[in-house]
């Protein structure tokens, strides 16, 4: 009798951005139980339903200018192996035979689910994104002008409509199909699968048009990527998007250098990984000298085990209780292998995001351990700034300003560089709430009207906007509550 062979879709797929730490770990601020917080969590985590229908009205949406990427520092050393594990392997695990690229012109197209307007700040972002990769990445990308025929789709859908095909995706990107409505059909078709592929010719990415314009641009950024290059993601990488950490919004100088070696001249599809692998010193000295002289740093491959645990912690369905259970052995497992690297740091901060509801002394030594780990690193000072958004309520809540600016200084400055919008409105709620502590009113407002405008970009709707600056304010000591 011949086996029946159940297929799982998501090694076909390839690429899929998850809901990951942003949707499942959020642990509301206000159940920290720390001396001198008298907080109440139930009445002041989220608005009541009441005071919701009489919001005040919201100040402009910021949005940002155009990126300033950090030029990567990595060892070519470095650099050629992550480029071979990026490319020739998927997040699954399944290794690709060939590389495959678009071997012409790329031309987009961006629409929406029935021929609807597309979301306001969608075009802007796309723009900004296609700008960025022809001026760092060397492609030959633009929008598709009329009677160009696209062979890149954006399509802008609901998130329901996304989670009813993958329920762990916050976005996704499928190649042989140009719409949503195609692909629960054509899943398990030779066009849909990257394995069989030798060369891309049209790729769509799906991406939440009622997500708040944050996640919508992050979706672009990651889900763009991994459109045009590589498929797979590498937790060591410590300043990339290509990394399922999910704390990068937008691409990196490291990312767009992955992508200009993706369409280098000296490699094309069809390529196998050892004929790459004979390419990439002399194409590593040319496109990238400066890491000529760079001693590697050699971090050895991510276990499975670790990676389980922590799929296991940020993946759908698990109890509280079973992604504790993971997230600990995440941090086991890093600590048997001996990292003292950014996996190490994430395993404790996920750590501590779970254990902040039940013990919020043990989560805060859990934090500092994480951000002392980011914080020796400078590549790593994005991931350094979430951490330090989690450990300042601590000080705020016990009445020291002083450190709560002092840890947040940088923290703010590596939220702009980044461009989190999410991140800086929360940074500045938590500065205002300290000025304030310091008698320092005037300027408190100036920086609580800033954060609401980054609040417009980076949260959705306008209540969660509002609940931020409450749940904020009820961290300090001056909160006498509704």
């Amino acid at each position: 009798m011949t086996p029946i062979v159940l297929r799982d879709p998501l090694p076909r797929l390839g690429s899929l951005r998850r809901r990951g730490i942003k949707a499942i770990l959020m642990v509301p601020l206000l159940a920290l139980a720390l001396a001198g917080c008298a907080t109440n969590p139930e009445k002041t985590d989220m608005l009541p339903e009441a005071q919701i229908i009489s919001l005040p009205p919201l100040p402009a949406m910021k949005m940002f200018g155009a990126a300033s990427p950090v030029a990567p520092m990595v060892s070519n050393a470095d650099l050629a192996e992550d480029f071979l594990d990026l490319s020739f392997q998927l997040e699954s695990g399944r290794d690709l035979p060939v590389m495959t690229r678009f071997e012409g012109p790329i031309r987009v197209q961006a629409k929406s689910a029935g021929g609807g307007a597309l979301p306001a700040t969608l075009s802007r972002d796309l723009s900004a994104l296609l700008i960025r990769m022809r001026n760092e990445a060397h492609l030959d990308i633009r929008m598709a002008r009329e009677g160009e025929t696209p062979n890149l789709i954006v399509q802008a859908v609901s998130g329901e409509d996304i989670r009813h095909e993958l329920p762990d995706a916050a976005c996704f990107v499928v190649p042989g199909i140009s719409d949503l409505s195609e692909f629960r059909t054509a899943r398990y078709e030779a066009r849909t699968d990257w394995g069989r592929m030798t060369q891309r010719d049209l790729i769509a990415l799906f991406v939440p048009a009622d997500a708040a314009p944050q996640e919508l641009r992050d979706c672009l950024h990651e889900e763009m990527a991994q459109a045009l290059g590589p498929l797979n993601d590498l937790y060591r990488l410590p300043d990339s998007t290509f990394n399922d950490d999910n704390l990068h919004p937008i691409l990196t100088g490291y990312d767009m250098l992955i992508l200009r070696l993706t369409y280098a001249r000296e490699l094309h599809s069809g390529m196998t990984r050892a004929q790459v692998q004979a390419q990439l010193p002399a194409l590593l000295a040319r496109l990238n000298p400066a890491g000529q002289q760079i001693p590697p740093r050699h971090a050895r491959a991510t276990p499975r085990q670790w990676d389980a645990a922590v799929s296991r912690t940020l993946g759908p369905g698990a109890s509280p209780a079973a992604r504790l259970r993971s997230a600990t052995d995440a941090v086991a497992i890093a600590e048997k292998e001996g990292w003292d690297d950014n996996r190490t740091a994430f395993s404790y901060y996920i750590l501590g995001r779970l254990t902040q509801p039940q013990d919020p002394a043990l989560a805060r030594d859990l934090f500092l351990h994480a951000y002392q780990i980011y914080a020796s690193d400078p590549v790593t000072g994005l991931q350094a700034a979430h951490v330090a958004a989690q450990l300042a309520p601590y000080h705020l809540a016990l009445g020291e300003p002083g450190s709560v600016l002092a840890l947040l200084g940088s923290a703010e400055t590596e939220a702009r560089r980044h461009q989190d919008a999410a991140l800086l409105a929360w940074i500045e709620m938590l500065q205002a709430e300290a000025l304030d502590l310091q008698g320092n009113g005037s300027r408190a407002r100036s920086v609580r009207l800033d954060s609401l405008g980054w609040a417009g970009y980076g949260y959705a709707p306008d209540w969660v906007i509002w609940s931020k600056l409450q749940s904020a304010a009820a961290l300090s000591p001056l909160y006498i509550g509704d």
